[in-house]
């Protein structure tokens, strides 16, 4: 009886994906204290809440949208809506209902400009990224843009401007995902070939999408570098980063053997988890010692 209690509430949880929104909160608070002035208890809270609702109405919209080619796919099919344990208007209603609370939210309690960049990752996730998917390969391009948006909302809502070190780690974010999401690609290409979705690998080929990967990853560590000249990191980061940095592209290289299949790419998935979060790791204790 308690487990059938638990299951609705567990199954509107799911719904938000808790995994990803946990980690998007990561990355917006990495923002936040990253830029210069002092923090308010407040704004922090607000942010936090603000970036649940936006993160939670996009993740819902998104299984709303996707509840067909979901039921298709093993990775997927036990979600909420393909299972049948919600109702797809319910599911629709809840996450119409977190964005249209978060967006005023960050607007009016924090600053227009972080509210209107999480109106902007909240449609183009929804609205452009979502239905790309089953059409082109580019919608990873796409999806990558709401990605990186949270670590910039956190910046604007310290200074409520966009600056160079904010658009540095919205640029970080933008490419460390390009490698993230096609290793998942290319292990699960089946799945996605049942669910109709358009990856790269099924589009292109296993190899353009290794060959892609090497890219985004020879854009992303010159990229991350750049924090420090900017100033909001110093010599460990730049360490780690450049360490890091070289494991990853490194690893990317490896994968254009003709042989790297499937484990190379699941150890490819794991690889970018290490270096972002060895990354903001660094940057936090960093900016604890300077604080």
């Amino acid at each position: 009886m308690i487990a059938t209690a638990l299951r609705k509430p567990l199954d509107f949880l799911a719904l938000i994906k808790p995994r990803i929104t946990l980690m998007v909160i990561c990355t917006t608070l990495g923002g936040l204290y990253l830029a210069p002035g002092a923090r308010d208890p407040r704004i922090v809270a607000i942010l936090v809440l603000g970036t649940v609702l936006v993160v939670g109405g996009a993740n819902t919209l998104n299984m709303y949208l996707e509840r067909d080619s979901d039921a298709l796919m093993r990775r997927t099919r036990n979600r909420p809506l393909p299972a049948g344990r919600l109702r797809p208007r319910t599911a629709l209603w809840f996450g119409v209902a977190l964005g249209a609370i978060a967006v005023p939210l960050l607007a009016v309690a924090i600053n227009p400009l972080t509210g209107a960049l999480g109106l902007l990752a909240l449609l183009g996730y929804v609205l452009v990224y979502t239905p790309m998917k089953r059409r082109s390969p580019w919608a990873l391009v796409v999806g990558a843009v709401p990605g990186a948006i949270p670590p910039l909302m956190g910046w604007t809502a310290a200074t409520g401007r966009l600056d160079l070190p904010g658009l540095l780690l919205f640029g970080v974010l933008f490419f460390w995902q390009m490698p993230h999401f096609l290793a998942i690609a290319l292990y699960s290409t089946d799945d996605f070939a049942r669910g109709g979705i358009r990856t790269v690998p099924i589009v292109d080929g296993v190899e353009a999408a290794k060959r892609q990967v090497v890219i985004w990853l020879a854009a992303l560590v010159p990229t991350s570098l750049l924090l420090v000249p900017c100033g909001i990191a110093g010599a460990p980061y730049l360490v780690a980063a450049a360490a890091g940095g070289a494991v990853f592209f490194a690893w990317g290289i490896y994968g254009l053997r003709a042989a790297a299949g499937r484990a190379w790419a699941r150890s490819l998935f794991l690889v970018s988890l290490v270096y972002l979060t060895t990354l903001f790791v660094v940057l936090a204790v960093e900016g604890r010692i300077r604080g």
